[in-house]
């Protein structure tokens, strides 16, 4: 309501006013007087009502186009937001191909579990640390696990957030009768990985895990992982993660203010990734554990046609089960007292010893230092520098030729050719075989050896190369090392007539097997065969001939010093000795003594398990 305004001059006396239409002071009205007043009243009106709407058109005029922006430019993005509030996509993790043997038993697999996921948007980030702390009572873990997980995520993720994988169903009933104290908290079921033979083959098939801050960063953006994806971590299971990882599925579904489904709106099933058959046997792998028993060491056999792996041992070993799930403490404390047992031993280096001595008689014959027919005399040690470096049976073996040598294992006859020789021709032959350099096994983690020259020893030493490094070099002690899966490669090229073999894992290879020449001369092939033999026949592995229903075999021992501690035992060998088709190398780790004696008898069941099975199919199928 306006006031009304006088002319100027003119004022009310107390208790008087002056209406329009009513006489003034002097008695007498006035029209000036009655109409003045109502006109500039009605002026000051109008002018408020213009400031009115004037203000208001600005305001308009500034709110309009904001208006306009977050209700056609960025609706869509809007309706996200208000649906992130009700509609929640549930991914679906694929479960995981299957790996098999080549005879197609299960070596690794899935069994359902459960998950307990969150979903950061269910609630504001303020809210989430009483929550975090109910959930960690309800679950039996840290709450800082729990925060840790969320804090990686980030708590405007739409996506849930596993916090606890294969829980134990006292966790999923407690969690269950407490759930509305937990808003945003769901429980699904997942598959998870399952290796039914336990610790079985465990270094060759690794076991899976949660990725990692760093292994999601470097994940090929193709790979489409994200934060709380399980995939493999070492082994054939991080080898071959595409193939055997499947693609995600997912649920789009409705949900209330605390997160709990109400209604499921779509579904995408997730596809289970490929099966994977190895050329790993299955019974045969159980033979090689079970020979090794609880002695530090590896066992490893080969087809030396082709290089298929069809043992890979390895003691200490695991179970890759308990990866399924978090490691307890004291589970990780458990396996930390048990000398490395995460350490794959077949892929570890060591001194070859005298398995070594078929690269030092390759190198003599090829070198043209010596024939197939030239002959040394042996004895109990020889003198080079001053130093005496004496025959393993402290007495020699008279006079000897390659074959022979190779059989007793002679030290003072392999002495003799390597200082003739010289260092190069080793060297040179060693690498041929393999040594110095990864097999090619597609396993990470493979040592690669070292063939010592006198560049290496000058950078690693820092002293010159002396004719006592050519002397050890050739009985496989000194600097050189190799693993027990390069010492069957030397042994399959031996077998198969000079080739040497890429090991490879899986049943049906997509590319052809890959093998290169050695180049070796008949005559030489020849020695070496005819010497492995004689190893078996009246040499240093005579108490291993297989029964007379079996094949032939033929082999080489080696006892590896390692002081202080105990030395190390080797065995190679391969068969039916006229047309191979399994290499079989066992090693013990400071087992002390001999080759033959500790090694031997492991290569020689394995062997025996093989031809038997052989035998029994040959027999099933007339």
């Amino acid at each position: 309501m306006f006031s009304q305004s006088r002319p100027p001059g003119q004022s009310n006396s107390p208790g008087q006013s002056n209406s329009p239409g009513q006489p003034n002071s002097s008695g007498q009205s006035s029209p000036l007087s009655s109409r003045e007043p109502a006109v500039r009243g009605s002026g000051k009106g109008l002018r408020g009502l213009i400031l009115i709407a004037v203000s208001t058109g600005v305001l308009f005029g500034a709110i309009a186009p904001r208006l306009a922006y977050l209700q056609i430019v960025q609706q869509d993005i809007n309706r996200e937001l208000a649906e992130n509030n009700r509609i929640r996509l549930i991914p679906n993790p694929p479960e995981r191909g299957q790996i098999l043997d080549r005879h197609g038993s299960i070596l690794a697999g899935s069994q359902l579990a459960h998950s307990v996921f969150v979903w950061p948007l269910a609630q504001p980030q303020q809210d989430w640390q009483s929550t975090i702390e109910r959930l960690a009572e309800h679950l039996d873990i840290p709450a800082s696990d729990i925060s840790e997980r969320l804090d990686q995520a980030g708590y405007n993720s739409p996506l849930p957030v596993r916090i606890l994988r294969n829980a134990t169903p006292e966790q999923v009933i407690r969690l269950q009768e407490h759930i509305a104290d937990v808003p945003g908290t769901i429980v699904q079921p997942e598959a998870i990985r399952y290796y039914p033979n336990e610790t079985l083959a465990a270094h060759l098939l690794g076991y899976t895990g949660e990725i990692s801050l760093e292994g999601l960063e470097t994940a090929p953006s193709s790979a489409d992982y994200r934060l709380g994806d399980v995939v493999g971590q070492v082994g054939v299971e991080r080898t071959y993660e595409s193939m055997l990882r499947g693609q995600w599925g997912g649920q789009r579904v409705l949900v209330d203010a605390a997160g709990h489904v109400l209604e499921i709106l779509g579904e995408q099933p997730a596809r289970t990734g490929n099966p994977l058959q190895l050329s790993l046997d299955l019974n045969l792998q159980q033979v090689a554990e079970e020979a090794l028993g609880e002695r530090k060491g590896a066992v490893v056999a080969l087809d030396p046609r082709d290089g298929a792996v069809l043992v890979m041992a390895s003691y200490p070993t695991f179970d890759p089960n308990m990866f399924s799930t978090a490691v307890a403490q004291e589970q990780w404390d458990d396996l930390h007292n048990q000398q490395f047992p995460f350490l794959n031993r077949s892929m570890r280096a060591y001194p070859p010893a005298s398995t070594f001595k078929i690269v030092t008689a390759t190198a003599a014959l090829e070198s043209g230092s010596f024939s197939p027919s030239s002959t040394l005399q042996t004895g109990p040690y020889i003198v080079v520098g001053g130093w005496q470096f004496w025959d393993w049976n402290r007495a020699g073996f008279g006079v000897l030729g390659f074959p022979q040598a190779l059989a007793y294992s002679s030290d003072t006859f392999f002495y003799q050719t390597a200082l003739r020789m010289g260092a190069e021709p080793l060297q040179h032959w060693a690498r041929q075989y393999g040594f110095g350099v990864p097999t090619g096994i597609p396993l990470v983690g493979e040592a690669p050896g070292i063939v010592p020259d006198s560049d290496w020893k000058q950078d690693n030493v820092g002293e010159v190369w002396y004719a006592g490094d050519t002397v050890n070099m050739s009985i496989g002690q000194g600097f050189t090392i190799g693993t027990p899966l390069q010492v069957a490669v030397m042994t399959a090229a031996v077998a198969n007539g000079g080739w040497r073999v890429t090991p490879h894992l899986l049943a049906n290879p997509q590319e052809p097997s890959q093998r290169e020449s050695l180049g070796l001369s008949p005559e030489t092939l020849q020695v070496l065969q005819t010497g492995l033999r004689e190893v078996i026949t009246g040499g240093t592995g005579r108490g291993l001939a297989l029964s007379v229903d079996l094949p032939n075999i033929a082999g080489k021992s080696g006892t590896a010093e390692d002081p202080p501690r105990d030395s190390h035992a080797w065995f190679t060998a391969y068969g039916p000795f006229e047309n191979p088709e399994i290499v079989v190398v066992a090693f013990l780790e400071n087992s002390g003594g001999g080759g033959s004696s500790q090694a031997g008898p492991i290569a020689h069941k394995v062997l025996d398990a093989y031809f038997r099975h052989q035998l029994d199919t040959v027999v099933a199928d007339r």
